[in-house]
């Protein structure tokens, strides 16, 4: 398995609305995350910009459709299509999400949720080993944002997602928005969540806005970040450390600008927090 940047900085995820933008400004971005499936095409502008995106910056690829948690047989068509447009970018990693997609070749379009039982970690375990070996890397599982839960739930999300990456030795995309809006409609503790994800397992960080509906919370993608989630994202940085950090923004998208300086309070977030970090080391010497 290849070893993978620790050091990767901050990045965005590419949007289409954003393109021109980008290519003529050159802004201040360290990476760009794109969306897997949208450059699974032959030919066309998709690709045409993705290869120019490619020569001017680092890419990562986040998939929605792996359907790791799903009975079906492994699709080693979009498998093959994948490793396809890995090598084609030269992507520094690739991730998805620990959930199913589908069944009986059916693609319902959404992220869902997985029962929380040794049954399903076995199950999940499998199918990342193939998928790992067929595509030659290591692939970061992302946390979901859930609304339900099943009654036959027997472990955490975050004792689960431990438990797979270790197993399969794969890696972690901490998403801190899908932790909070979990916690809020669980009713569980986001901070004990963080604390119980292995150190050596997160390589990403996703960072987003969501809407509130009083009684819950639905992971939208389509506000800036709260408060509150910029506060648990500084205590991700205390317990992890500078992880690779990027924003999502996937409805009503605001210019290039305003994401920028979302961007910029992560990094702030982060040169602050390591450097009272460092200081309370000194202070202890």
């Amino acid at each position: 398995m290849q070893v993978l940047q620790k050091n990767l900085g901050f990045g965005l995820g590419l949007r289409t609305v954003h393109y021109q933008t980008i290519l003529e400004g050159e802004p201040a971005l360290d990476w760009l995350e794109i969306i897997s499936e949208n450059y699974l095409v032959p030919g066309g502008k998709p690709l045409y910009y993705l290869d120019r995106f490619a020569e001017q910056y680092p890419i990562v690829m986040h998939g929605v459709s792996m359907n790791i948690g799903s009975i079906d047989p492994l699709d080693w068509n979009y498998l093959k299509q994948l490793k396809n447009l890995m090598k084609r970018t030269n992507a520094k990693w690739l991730s998805d999400h620990l959930c199913w997609t589908g069944i009986q070749q059916q693609n319902m379009h959404d992220l869902l949720p997985l029962p929380l039982t040794e049954e399903m970690i076995m199950h999940v375990v499998n199918r990342l080993k193939c998928v790992q070996d067929y595509l030659g890397c290591r692939i970061l599982l992302e946390n979901p944002s859930t609304y339900v839960a099943f009654a036959c739930d027997t472990l955490s999300e975050q004792s689960a997602m431990r438990i797979i990456a270790e197993e399969a030795d794969a890696l972690i995309l901490l998403d801190i928005n899908n932790v909070y809006v979990s916690a809020f409609n669980h009713g569980f503790d986001p901070l004990k969540y963080i604390q119980e994800i292995p150190k050596n397992r997160v390589q990403q960080i996703h960072l987003a806005g969501h809407s509130n509906y009083g009684d819950y919370i639905i992971d939208t993608h389509d506000a800036t970040i709260i408060d509150p989630v910029w506060a648990l994202y500084e205590t991700t940085i205390q317990h992890f450390g500078q992880i690779p950090t990027m924003i999502e923004r996937d409805d009503k998208i605001p210019p290039l600008e305003t994401l920028l300086l979302e961007l910029e309070h992560a990094k702030s977030i982060v040169k602050n927090t390591l450097r009272q970090a460092q200081e309370k080391e000194v202070a202890a010497c």
